[in-house]
């Protein structure tokens, strides 16, 4: 899809669809009042009969309105005024664009930018309405013999604009919008693949791909390169597969010399669960276990696009975790990059185990500040659900920034504590810490474990388990949480 930016008003603007707003008891908003001026009052002889409500996310198509240039106008639901916020509008975004797939419209004015929303400017509502509409247009059918036949919807939106510097406005936030939309597509598209497809390999090839296009310098550690380095705790979950296991280090050097700021994105291309086997149902799903990966790969992207003045390495330890002879066994003492020893009372622990070793190998950058992302424990997906990501740090003011992000890009976070009582349930007689510490607090002495390799940076964990896919009818990558990552980060860069 195609963005655009126009000087014009909604009734005189030659498109294939205008879309404009509709509040609860017959309210317009100010586009829909000028088309309604303009066709002498059709719109509110319309509502006045009933033809529809303004019930947030309700749509209804005109044709041939008397007076107006458009050939179309479509009127979608925006509730109750009084009610009107971020949620509301980002469905009303996505109601739009999916009563716009329905007709023949080739084009289409985007007026809900213009409605007012609480605390949210013009570049946060277009930001967000180029993100809603290429996120609604996402489809993952490539690996179809015959691909489902979907109306594709319109090839272009047009926004309008009245002053200059409103033109500015649209054009940077519609660019940074695009730019998300695009590391999300990234990120859900490598989630969604199957893991035959999606092995260590192929993430490394996406990454030589995204170096080549975007100048960015690349590192592929091979398995005898992290055995010099003394990575024992990832290789032992790599030896129960087949697949050869991969460490990616990739640049991208948008700042002067300021150090980096590094994400760690954990990549198990599919999780069996290893000699802890994971139950039948629903462990197709576990090829979603290289989101924190995948995220880290759409996030850069993003970054690339964007030209943001900054310094960020992305790190990806990835391996599959299967069940085999040489596979890790529950009782096993294995030696972390760090020195450290880890006894491994669950294997279906694994992603702490790679993780560790990654965030050792960060020091070596002298980091700003390190995040991790990952789908790491499904006790987070019981504590918050599949709508905030969990959010632990070593840091309150790295957290802060993260949250902030998070309430920014819409993609939210939710931080629980990592209080050093915690600690106690790591506790071994005979290594320096288990790789588990029992159900109770599951997300939380997932993050105390990794809290034990990140002692000279700042470092925050952000726990994707609900977030980065969804289940059932709908099921499939979300591409969460590369717009909470790409706000964080620019936020970042703005203060560079």
């Amino acid at each position: 899809m195609e963005f655009s930016i126009k000087r014009s008003s909604p009734e005189k603007q030659r498109a294939g669809c205008a879309v404009v707003g509709v509040f609860e008891n017959r309210r317009l908003t100010r586009a829909a009042g000028q088309v309604n001026e303009a066709s002498g009052g059709y719109l509110e002889r319309l509502l006045k009969q009933g033809d529809m409500s303004g019930k947030a996310g309700s749509t209804l198509l005109l044709h041939e309105v008397p007076g107006v240039s458009s050939e179309r106008v479509l009127l979608v639901g925006l509730g109750k005024e009084s009610e009107f916020n971020d949620r509301v509008y980002r469905d009303a975004i996505k109601a739009a664009i999916r009563g716009l797939r329905d007709t023949g419209a080739k084009d289409a004015v985007m007026h809900l930018v213009h409605v007012p929303v609480k605390k949210r400017n013009l570049a946060w509502r277009a930001e967000q309405a180029a993100l809603m509409a290429l996120d609604c247009l996402y489809r993952f059918d490539r690996l179809k013999s015959r691909r489902d036949e979907v109306a594709s919807g319109p090839q272009r939106l047009i926004f309008n604009y009245e002053t200059p510097a409103d033109k500015k406005v649209l054009e940077a936030a519609l660019a940074k919008g695009r730019a998300i939309a695009g590391g999300m597509s990234l990120a859900k598209d490598l989630g969604n693949l199957p893991g035959n497809i999606c092995t260590p390999s192929y993430l490394a090839e996406q990454a030589t791909h995204l170096a080549e296009a975007h100048g960015m310098d690349l590192e592929v550690l091979e398995q005898e390169d992290m055995e010099r380095l003394g990575m024992g705790s990832l290789l032992s979950v790599a030896k129960g597969s087949d697949q050869p296991p991969k460490f990616i280090i990739l640049q991208y050097r948008g700042g002067n010399s300021e150090k980096p700021v590094v994400l760690v994105g954990k990549g198990i291309t599919f999780d069996s669960g290893g000699i802890s086997l994971k139950p039948a149902a629903e462990m197709d799903e576990m090829k979603y276990d290289m989101c924190g990966a995948a995220s880290v790969l759409g996030t850069l992207q993003a970054l690339a696009e964007l030209a943001l003045p900054l310094n960020v390495v992305g790190i990806i330890p990835t391996c599959e975790n299967l069940p085999s002879g040489r596979a890790n066994k529950p009782g096993d003492i294995v030696t972390s990059m760090s020195g450290q020893t880890i006894e491994v009372l669950n294997t279906d622990a694994e992603g702490r185990l790679i993780l560790c070793d990654a965030l050792t190998y960060a020091e070596r950058f002298e980091p700003a500040a390190v995040v991790d992302i990952a789908t790491l424990t499904g006790a987070c997906v019981i504590a918050l659900g599949h709508v905030a990501t969990g959010l632990l740090a070593n840091k309150q003011s790295l957290a802060n920034e993260l949250l902030a992000a998070g309430e920014e890009s819409g993609d939210r976070c939710w931080q629980l504590p990592l209080w050093e009582e915690y600690q106690d349930q790591l506790k071994s007689n005979f290594a320096d810490m288990a790789n588990i510490g029992g159900r109770p607090g599951g997300t939380i002495t997932a993050s105390a474990f990794l809290s034990r390799f990140t002692k000279k940076y700042d470092w925050a964990h952000l726990d994707i388990a609900g977030t980065a896919w969804k289940s059932g009818k709908e099921k499939g990558g979300t591409g969460r949480p590369v717009p909470l990552l790409v706000h964080f980060l620019a936020e970042r860069a703005s203060k560079a």
